[in-house]
């Protein structure tokens, strides 16, 4: 995972999901209703895919009652409304690669918007597949490095549950599992009183495109715009900045 940093991400973000906690709940609700429909009802402990939206959405500080409200009227509001997962694929400015998934009611609306967005700030939409092969998809967790966590106790405790890799900096544990152990892990780590700052399923890049930070504000533009979508759940980039 080298070159890559959850953590750096998430600070980059924090001011400006701040700002936005009421667009970011809606997200996620919308992500817990499509979890309930899809995994197989309302049940988290029967249906992994909930499991996991409601380990996002908690890491991402939503109220349990905000998360409970989405879980009990999914039901009745995905009844009339049908959201379908899409992924579109692209190039942002100076060659980066750009992966967006989206949940959409209206697939042919939501191809219209990306392709505008891409456009108009200095970005290609491509066909599919054009940069997923640069890719992983891995579970990763973050735990704040507070000065309070053993290291070597949380290595043994990750890697038994099955992680894969874990990164340790001044300011975080980042841990990276196979997408199938996701769940295992994670359940292990809250039983031990860890606390995330995040907890997904991601696209992590195999190499970064590494930008000053002047050259990389016309594809933070991009990421921005991209993720102020309403339909957009996830944006991930091979994006460095140095």
């Amino acid at each position: 995972m080298a070159g890559h940093s959850k953590w750096a991400n998430i600070k980059h973000k924090k001011e400006k999901t701040d700002a936005q906690k009421g667009k970011i709940f809606t997200k996620l609700g919308r992500e817990l209703a499509v979890a309930v429909k899809e995994g197989g009802g309302s049940d988290p402990s029967t249906n992994s895919r909930l499991r996991d939206a409601i380990a996002k959405a908690k890491a991402a500080n939503m109220p349990n009652e905000n998360i409970m409200r989405s879980i009990k009227k999914a039901a009745g509001e995905l009844g009339s409304v049908t959201y379908e997962n899409v992924t579109y694929e692209g190039y942002g400015p100076n060659g980066v690669a750009v992966i967006v998934e989206a949940l959409t009611d209206n697939r042919n609306r939501t191809a219209s918007e990306m392709r505008y967005i891409f456009d108009r700030n200095g970005g290609s939409l491509g066909a599919t597949g054009c940069v997923s092969w640069m890719f992983d998809r891995k579970g990763v967790l973050v735990i704040e490095n507070t000065g309070d966590i053993d290291p070597d106790a949380l290595m043994m405790e990750a890697l038994e549950a099955g992680a894969e890799d874990i990164e340790e900096s001044e300011d975080a544990f980042e841990i990276y599992t196979d997408p199938s152990n996701f769940s295992a892990v994670r359940d292990a780590l809250e039983n031990a009183n860890y606390k995330f700052v995040s907890a997904s399923i991601e696209m992590i890049p195999q190499n970064t495109i590494k930008l000053e930070a002047t050259q990389a504000e016309q594809v933070e533009n991009l990421i921005d715009k991209l993720e102020d979508n309403d339909d957009v759940q996830n944006v991930f980039h091979n994006l460095e900045i140095v």
